[in-house]
């Protein structure tokens, strides 16, 4: 496995009520990286780096032919990404990483008050995505 390339020098720590937060804004999300046979590969990495600097908050789907228990690959991939998995459902991970360059309007903030309105452009960003063909 290689070394995160983005990830900031130290681990998020997120307390239940900012993973609360996480977990309502990532409800609507569709995943942006899928899984697959080859396991941790240079090409996933890659993947979830760019989908964690564009978006900060991403859902990941494993595959069944994923090479690793879901539990542990959920682990792997947020430490070789420098994420924090905030919920692992089934088959399908939540990671969230704060992207510092990212304009303001876009960073995910997690105070509560700010989350509603941010529920609210995510849910109105996934419906726009849904609907070109």
């Amino acid at each position: 496995m290689s070394e995160p390339t983005d990830a900031a020098d130290e681990p998020v720590e997120l307390t239940s009520r900012e993973k609360k937060i996480l977990r309502s804004l990532g409800h609507h999300l569709e995943p942006v990286v899928y899984t697959g046979k080859e396991g941790m590969s240079s090409a996933l990495l890659g993947s979830v780096q760019a989908a964690l600097k564009a978006h900060e908050l991403i859902k990941v789907k494993i595959g069944q032919n994923y090479p690793v228990e879901r539990n542990q690959a959920g682990q792997e991939l947020a430490e070789a990404t420098g994420a924090v998995l905030v919920q692992l459902i089934g088959r399908t991970l939540l990671l969230y990483r704060p992207n510092p360059d990212l304009p303001e309007a876009l960073r995910i903030s997690l105070t509560s008050g700010a989350s509603i309105r941010q529920t609210e452009q995510i849910t109105r960003k996934a419906a726009a995505r849904t609907r070109k063909p």
